[in-house]
């Protein structure tokens, strides 16, 4: 079998010459990954210029489609998030809109283009919200055809009112190692499963 590759897709509105804490949640859940042999990549939506819009290709400058070529060969696909005022950040969104403009591209099969592909959420910020956006991306995701293993939210967040984000005070958060081990190879195993048994096209079942 081919070697897996899991895409990190982190929508920080920072770029990567700025410390993320959502991309040092990445890196914990990538270290799982890497010890299965699993091939990951991060990419930081900020270092790109996407342009809103429900298309492929949105025109001059627009960099979507060197990321969705990523996303169609990637196994697992990871969206880590910060909060801001108890939602996903703008650049979430963003990225939500451009894969679902391109949902209606099929496989082989006649299938969405996302089926066989698993999909999970990180997500760091204070107070609350983690829920929140994780319910939204997720959903989200199944509803245009990625595979949504159990237990596919890991994140951090912390105590009401202002204070220290998670690389200053949540990583040793034992609720937080444990959910991102458990997310990370809860998405490995769907995705070794569909490298064996992809789900069937309709009426061959």
């Amino acid at each position: 079998m081919e070697r897996l590759k899991a895409l990190y897709i982190n929508t920080s509105l920072k770029r990567s010459n700025e410390p993320s804490n959502t991309e040092a949640l990445i890196e914990k859940s990538s270290e799982w990954m890497k010890l299965e042999n699993i091939e990951t990549e991060v990419v930081r939506i900020a270092d790109y210029t996407i342009i809103a819009g429900i298309s492929d290709h949105m025109g001059d400058g627009d960099e979507w489609p060197l990321l969705m070529e990523k996303v169609k060969g990637a196994d697992i696909i990871i969206l880590g998030t910060p909060i801001w005022n108890g939602e996903k950040s703008s650049l979430a969104s963003l990225v939500m809109e451009r894969l679902y403009a391109q949902s209606g591209e099929t496989n082989e099969k006649g299938q969405a283009i996302y089926y066989n592909k698993v999909f999970g959420c990180l997500v760091t910020g204070n107070e609350d919200g983690a829920k929140e956006a994780g319910k939204s991306i997720l959903f989200g995701m199944a509803n245009i055809g990625f595979t949504i293993p159990p237990n596919s939210l890991a994140y951090w967040v912390g105590e009401a009112g202002p204070g220290p984000s998670y690389m200053e005070a949540g990583q040793d958060s034992e609720f937080t190692k444990k959910n991102t081990k458990m997310m990370a190879y809860n998405l490995i195993h769907f995705a070794r499963m569909f490298q064996q048994y992809p789900i069937p096209a309709v009426g061959n079942t």
